[in-house]
């Protein structure tokens, strides 16, 4: 469904509701500006309603959550809600956290032939990410993790020192336990290993990076191993916040290889990229490998704080059996309305054409953007970015931070990504329609200047 637009943007009354946030919230949290930023009044499908009732197409799913569009696990949170709204999680649980956790292990390890799976339920991200850290550490006597630049894993302290992205990091690096060491993320339109050199594939050219530059990455991985006492490695199979960065098939593969050789955990952080973002249910299924821990969240529910660290059971057996404390928990862990609205997800995602949709929204999406004549324009499945640069190849974050506020006033959802904000990040709900992908790329011909435009990294 087209946006129409009712109003100006931002109304009078997300104007007064800026007003008050910003009397009454920590002033570091919410952007500010004369056109930023709408309040959400409410949301279905694709769309989404601001206070003052202006209707926008979202190209952020919700930060990714909603893939099955918005709304789409709402009736197993009233019908739960309705029931049992709060448990006593790590003592007395709900029935559903039990079969939550079964359904996780049946559609990752179980699927993978590996056995049955053992799962932490946790309330974010950034938790379940310290989930698998504490476990790597447990199962390896090896405080040690690998990780790389431009990786995000959410902010709490320990899940901070991994991540790849300076901004976070600094202001915090006094309080940071420096158990981390981050390495260069393989990324083919700026080659983080020097490679200038490149080959064509259906008529475009950029770096081969899954030779030379993961022979480079081995080294830096053989040393980092050598020189700390490295218990795991840390990836996003395709880097979400980092600028939709698409990596070489190979760079996987290398990781588990490495992992097998040092017995050390391969930790898959697919928050962002589970639930058929990527056209697969999981990312590392691209490459046919299979980590010993995932961390999941965000599609995992479809709108509720519920994530999960899962992994092999020998592995997560490094934990100690419970005596009557849990050394990882939470008031609200395994929450029952977030339990029902996973396995309502998770449901879903089991039928045969949700991969087909969310690879179908990507390539609609993908043809409406390629037409454009600025850019590094790549991606996988439905998470496509659309990096923008200026003549010297320089990240153009002006003119991307002006896409973003130009676009919400003609009634498009968008955000910024990458290191520099200069990529422009497009993650549709899953059910995007042709004319809507149409008229994004119309809209973005219009917002776009015709910018330097080099080599791209063919869409998967």
């Amino acid at each position: 469904m087209l946006p129409e637009i009712l109003a100006e943007i931002p109304g009078p009354q997300s104007r007064a509701l800026m007003e008050k946030l910003a009397r009454f919230e920590s002033r570091n949290v919410t952007f500010f500006n004369a056109d930023f930023p709408v309040f959400w009044e409410r949301a279905s499908g694709g769309n989404v309603w601001d206070a003052d009732g202006n209707r926008y197409l979202d190209m952020t799913s919700g930060f990714g959550v909603c893939g099955l569009g918005h709304g789409a696990t709402s009736d197993a949170l009233v019908a739960q809600a309705g029931k049992l709204v709060h448990g006593l999680g790590d003592v007395h649980p709900s029935p559903l956290k039990a079969a939550l956790c079964q359904a996780i292990s049946r559609i990752t390890f179980e699927r993978w032939g590996e056995g049955p799976a053992k799962t932490f339920l946790c309330n974010s991200g950034s938790d379940a990410v310290e989930a698998a850290l504490k476990t790597a550490l447990l199962h390896s006597g090896k405080p040690g993790v690998i990780s790389f630049t431009g990786g995000y894993h959410g902010l709490g302290l320990g899940a901070l020192e991994s991540c790849g992205l300076p901004f976070f990091r600094d202001p915090f690096a006094g309080q940071l336990a420096k158990f981390g060491v981050r390495l260069p993320y393989p990324y083919c339109c700026r080659c983080p290993f020097g490679r200038t050199e490149g080959f064509r594939l259906e008529g475009r050219e950029f770096p081969n990076c899954s030779s030379s530059c993961l022979e480079s990455l081995r080294g830096q991985l053989d040393k980092a191993i050598r020189q700390r006492e490295i218990g795991c490695i840390l990836v996003e199979p395709v880097q979400a916040r980092g600028g939709d960065i698409v990596p070489p098939k190979d760079f996987l593969p290398l990781l588990r290889q490495v992992c097998d050789e040092q017995k050390i955990l391969l930790i898959a952080d697919e928050i962002y990229t589970g639930f058929h973002r990527t056209g697969r249910f999981f990312a590392c299924e691209h490459s046919d490998v299979v980590p010993d821990i995932i961390c999941l969240g965000k599609g995992l529910t479809g709108g509720f704080p519920l994530s999960a660290c899962t992994g092999k059971s020998h592995v997560m057996d490094a934990w100690p059996r419970s005596a009557g404390e849990a050394l990882h928990t939470s008031t609200f862990l395994g929450h029952p309305v977030g339990c029902a609205m996973a396995l309502a997800s998770i449901a879903e995602h089991e039928k045969p054409g949700a991969a087909a949709q969310a690879k179908n929204a990507g390539r609609l999406l993908h043809a409406a953007l390629s037409e454009l004549e600025a850019g590094h324009l790549r991606g996988l499945g439905a998470m496509i970015g659309l990096e923008l640069v200026t003549s010297n190849g320089a990240p153009d974050t002006e003119t991307a931070s002006q896409v973003v506020v130009n676009a919400l006033k003609a009634g498009l959802i968008l955000l910024g990504g990458g290191p520099e904000g200069n990529v422009l990040s497009f993650a549709p709900t899953f059910a995007l329609a042709a004319e809507e992908a149409e008229w994004i790329g119309a809209l973005m011909k219009k917002l776009l200047p015709k910018a330097h435009k080099s080599s791209m990294r063919p869409h998967q």
